[in-house]
């Protein structure tokens, strides 16, 4: 059967599916049963009714076990003191604040920024709305040809998030604020941005968030327009969060998202990029350092081009020791038509000891001819001539294994734009490796 025949084919869910789906939507109290995104919040309740939530027989989570996203009540996560600055602390930035999904207005700075309208999706329930367009709708665009039923599950029940329409070029940075204090919190969030022609914005986000967090970003950058995104997610030991980044760029636009990762539980990054404009570049990128066997990080990725002459990337790099996980699963899908595409696809770990794991998916999918698509996925330990070089110039094993780790992670942060937000994550990253030397 064609790849293209199967999509189309869907199936009723299980008994044992339907259950699961409706234990947990019982125990969830959605957002807003009135104004402009009910519409949108009953077609994802739909959706979700229709697909049930993943099991570990899925496809796209044969890797990752989604039982601690999908049960009905939160795992507890105990809340952790990280005993150093919040990230981003040295940026000057207009920052929002949400402590487990609730907005502090008293932690946040005032939604004013030029160029920048910001609004909270709880306080945004009048009948007309500009988010109207795109609530849900990049979300439901993303089911195809993979299923994302937390997505949809969050679309439908997200109590609040933030709307941001860009017109110009932000003066700084929006920085959303995740914090975590309460050890049974089960929170979802939905943002929705949108980039007018020839806007740009950097968005930063930092914080865990909740014991469990599940959040949506719906992102559309328009024609010559550029989006900025860098976030770093830590370091609660216990917390467990599943992400998604849905967005549609226009022509000549820009679109770059990088994440470092440290600790947790398990982690789902899921993201869905889809470049309709001729000459789109979009960039995905992550570098991840895992210790121990509870850490388990999944990085799914899904790039479609569907225009002409398109950039994409996605490079990946994860640090694994003491029985971590890690998980990359990237696709490259180019339409028919999308010539002159180049696609680019890196997934590599380094594996600290043997008893860590690396499960990568890499895919391309290709129905134009005049194309220049690549991908690559390797797994290895650490170079043993490299190290002894070092150690040959008097630098102790620990120091020698660090630097060797933070070239290794280079590719990734290197994709960071902004050279204070690079060095800024690049001293997050030797911070937690001091860490564990100690």
């Amino acid at each position: 059967m064609s790849a293209i025949l199967s999509r189309s084919i869907k199936t009723k869910p299980s008994a044992a599916r339907t259950t699961a789906t409706e234990a947990r939507m019982a125990a969830l109290s959605p957002g807003a049963s009135s104004g402009w995104s009910v519409p949108a919040r009953e077609a994802a309740l739909a959706r979700v009714q229709s697909m049930g939530l993943p099991q570990p027989r899925d496809e796209y989570w044969r890797f990752t076990k989604p039982q601690g996203l999908v049960q009905a009540e939160a795992p507890q996560a105990a809340l952790f003191d990280p005993q150093e600055a919040p990230t981003f602390d040295q940026i000057d930035r207009v920052k929002i604040v949400f402590v487990d999904g609730v907005f502090s207005a008293e932690d946040s700075d005032p939604l004013e920024l030029a160029g920048v309208s910001i609004e909270r999706l709880a306080e945004a329930t009048s009948d007309i709305h500009w988010a109207k367009d795109l609530y849900g709708v990049l979300e439901e665009r993303g089911q195809d040809p993979v299923e994302r039923p937390l997505a949809a599950l969050n679309t439908w029940a997200a109590t609040d998030g933030v709307l941001i329409r860009v017109s110009g070029k932000a003066e700084k940075p929006v920085s959303l604020i995740y914090r975590h204090e309460s050890e049974t919190s089960d929170v979802m969030l939905h943002h929705v941005i949108k980039l007018e022609e020839g806007a740009e914005l950097t968005l930063l986000e930092n914080g865990p968030a909740a014991a469990r967090f599940n959040k949506v970003m719906e992102v559309e950058v328009a024609d010559e327009a550029r989006f900025h995104h860098v976030r770093t997610q830590g370091r609660d030991h216990e917390r467990r969060a599943a992400t998604h980044i849905f967005a549609r760029l226009g022509r000549e636009s820009l679109f770059k998202s990088f994440t470092l990762t440290a600790n947790g539980v398990m982690t789902r990054n899921e993201a869905v990029i889809e470049l309709t404009g001729d000459d789109a570049m979009a960039h995905v990128a992550g570098a991840c350092m895992g210790d121990g066997r509870e850490f388990h990080h999944d990085d799914t990725v899904f790039v479609t081009h569907d225009a002409l002459n398109c950039e994409s990337r996605q490079v990946f790099k994860k640090v694994l020791r003491n029985g971590a996980t890690g998980v990359f699963q990237g696709k490259i899908l180019v339409k028919e038509g999308a010539q002159k595409t180049d696609g680019y696809q890196i997934s590599q770990s380094l594996l600290l000891d043997g008893d860590s794991t690396f499960l990568a998916k890499p895919e391309l999918e290709i129905y134009a001819d005049d194309v220049a698509c690549s991908h690559g996925s390797t797994s290895g330990a650490i170079d043993e001539e490299a190290i002894f070089y070092l150690r040959s110039r008097g630098v102790d094993a620990e120091t020698a294994q660090d630097l060797m780790t933070i070239a290794f992670l280079a590719e990734a942060l290197d994709e960071i734009e902004d050279e204070t937000l690079r060095e800024a994550l690049l001293e997050r990253l030797t911070a937690w490796l001091e860490r564990r030397r100690g």
